[in-house]
């Protein structure tokens, strides 16, 4: 039976509601999204996995209409603060205009199909979408 995995390794889709981890250093609370050997404000060595709000802010934006062959324009690259916790990510489900996108907007994480491979397991990606 075909299903779905997730495109990066800090999305989690089998726990429920689907949301995204970090890596949080135990001496000074700095979060990652991507491994460390050492945490980057402090210098410590622990960690532990946290779950990040699946609510946030549009803290920046811009919107691209350049990109690399194949990859379709206009689209919207956004830092998106989850409770304290920066996210950069597209925003979707939102005509990529200034009349549609702004600072401050209140978003929520979404999940997307970006493909499938021949047996059928469905690779899922995220994005934020603005928040009803």
């Amino acid at each position: 039976m075909a299903g779905q995995i997730p495109l990066v390794d800090y999305l989690v889709l089998d726990d429920g509601e689907p949301h995204l981890v970090a890596h949080e250093c135990t001496q000074c609370g700095a979060r990652f999204f991507d491994r460390r050997n050492a945490c980057a404000s402090c210098f410590a060595t622990e960690f532990k996995t946290v779950p990040v709000a699946t609510e946030g802010t549009v803290r920046a934006f811009t919107i691209v209409t350049f990109a690399a062959p194949g990859i379709p324009t206009p689209f919207v690259a956004a830092v998106v603060d989850c409770g304290g916790t920066q996210v950069r990510a597209n925003l979707i489900n939102v005509e990529p205009d200034p009349e549609h996108v702004r600072d401050g907007m209140k978003v929520r994480l979404a999940t997307c199909s970006v493909g499938a491979d021949a047996e059928g397991t469905e690779a899922i990606g995220f994005g934020f979408e603005p928040a009803a």
